[in-house]
């Protein structure tokens, strides 16, 4: 652990050494901008045309996942990475769940724009909103409920194993 700290802490000296050799201006961010998007156009293609998923949140996502997808064994250990898994928060005859608040902080955040995002502009999640907030739940119960199925949702993009096509057809 000390030596993670001692790299990181000359990553950051060396990035600031370099800091002002960058010329001022918004150009340098619109091309890291323009790089980011064919990244995760390249990795991502379906990741960032799901609703409100935009590229930083896919950029986001394949660093939580990192270059082996495959040690993610199941949709809930992605969730327990993002801080999307529910914890009970029961007392007495209520029975409810709450947010983990363990996991990838920046993964968490981004699950969260992206569901205040479709909670405002995405019909079918408006629809589930008012549906179980008819049903007695709270906005933080619905969001949490909502960020699971964001979880399952990038999971799916992400680390599901993809078979080869000759591995999917049927056996002769």
């Amino acid at each position: 652990m000390r030596a993670r700290r001692v790299i990181l802490g000359m990553c950051v000296l060396a990035l600031a050494g370099l800091a002002p050799l960058l010329p001022a201006g918004d150009a340098p961010k619109a091309d890291k901008d323009r790089d980011l998007d064919a990244l995760a156009a390249t990795h991502t293609p379906e990741l960032i045309t799901a609703p409100g998923i935009a590229t930083g949140t896919a950029a986001e996502m394949l660093i939580l996942v990192g270059d082996n997808p495959e040690r993610i064994r199941s949709e809930a250990a992605f969730a327990k990475m993002c801080g999307a898994c529910p914890l009970p928060a029961s007392s007495g005859k209520t029975s409810r769940h709450r947010l983990n608040r363990g996991g990838n902080r920046q993964a968490n955040a981004a699950l969260h724009r992206v569901i205040v995002t479709r909670m405002r502009c995405h019909q079918p999640t408006i629809d589930y909103v008012r549906r179980r907030t008819a049903e007695g739940k709270t906005k933080a119960e619905i969001m949490r409920c909502l960020k699971r199925y964001v979880a399952r949702e990038v999971f799916t993009h992400l680390c599901k194993p993809r078979q080869p096509a000759s591995e999917t057809a049927l056996p002769t």
